[in-house]
């Protein structure tokens, strides 16, 4: 049976790892540092670490100064609260200058639960996508939580990690992490099912679903939002019959559009997107939730069945 990991102790403990190594990191947390496990660093670097309080906009304001003398940072709170909260000063302060801060938000999507709306970060994708130096990576289980981590601590500027909030299982028969570089999980030729976060769990079980009717899906763990790998996408649209996409996220400016922009300007397919559609979200258990929102597996295997 897959083992289950939360992502954010994965990335507590790799921001511990990276503390040992590197003097020049530091993290910041918004009064949540025992949610987002930023924790774990403080217990090892009390001078290295500077908690907020509910302030995420002078945080990210902060970090942007002492990135400029020459530290990188690593800050932290709900991604509802990195994202829209402080977005002015995390497009103006942060990424125009393109400091070295990488923004590790988490608690995303309809997963967290019974925190309701307003702490379900449904937009938090478009909203770094667009902003020009940022890059957005989204890691689908524990161990590739730690792949996106250190990967972001080795690309300059800024980097937004999107995690979840409940245990996610590891997934088997991932090759390397390679930042911008899409996995491909499964192969198939009838259909692509193209996926970030938790959704790449839930497409995978939709492939073996479809598998036994005779459906072959190839499933694409796109990790990397911004860069996106347009060629693994190009390849997609031109060896199957169409694209389904499906991310824990609204299907406006995510990574459907992602995939969408590529296609319409490369080679024109059918895609069908598994997202919440034009929606907030709500309080609620997470399976319960991932059903309301239709981002459930027999919801991905009724998609790909229209693509056909």
């Amino acid at each position: 049976m897959a083992e289950m990991l939360y992502q954010r102790d994965v990335y507590g403990k790799t921001l511990v790892e990276l503390g040992k190594s590197d003097p020049n990191v530091v993290v910041f947390d918004a009064d949540l540092s025992s949610s987002t496990r930023t924790c774990l660093f403080t217990k090892e670097f009390k001078d290295r670490f500077f908690n907020f309080g509910v302030a995420e906009q002078n945080m990210v304001a902060a970090s942007a100064g002492m990135a400029s003398c020459g530290k990188i940072v690593f800050i932290s709170t709900f991604a509802i609260f990195a994202t829209g909260r402080a977005w002015d000063q995390v497009r103006n302060t942060l990424a125009y200058n393109n400091f070295n801060v990488k923004i590790v938000a988490t608690h995303a999507g309809v997963s967290v639960g019974p925190d309701g709306a307003s702490h379900q970060a449904l937009e938090d994708i478009t909203l770094m996508r667009i902003i020009p130096t940022m890059k957005v990576i989204v890691p689908a289980d524990g161990p590739q939580t730690r792949d996106a981590v250190l990967a972001a601590y080795q690309t300059q500027g800024p980097v937004y990690v999107r995690l979840g909030r409940p245990k996610v299982a590891t997934l088997e028969g991932k090759g390397i992490f390679k930042f911008g570089e899409a996995e491909v999980l499964s192969e198939g030729k009838d259909i692509a099912v193209i996926a970030c976060g938790i959704m790449v769990t839930q497409a995978l079980d939709a492939a073996i679903a479809l598998k036994n009717e005779g459906i072959y899906c190839r499933v694409i763990n796109m990790h990397t939002i911004k860069p996106i790998d347009s060629k693994a996408i190009i390849k997609a649209a031109k060896e199957t019959k169409g694209i389904v996409v499906c991310e824990e996220h609204t299907i406006v400016g995510g990574l459907a559009s992602a995939v969408d922009e590529v296609v319409a300007e490369h080679h024109p397919t059918t895609v069908l997107r598994v997202g919440v559609r034009n929606r907030y979200g709500q309080s609620g258990e997470p399976d319960e939730l991932l059903n309301e929102y239709k981002l459930s597996v027999k919801d991905i295997v009724a998609t790909c069945k229209r693509v056909l």
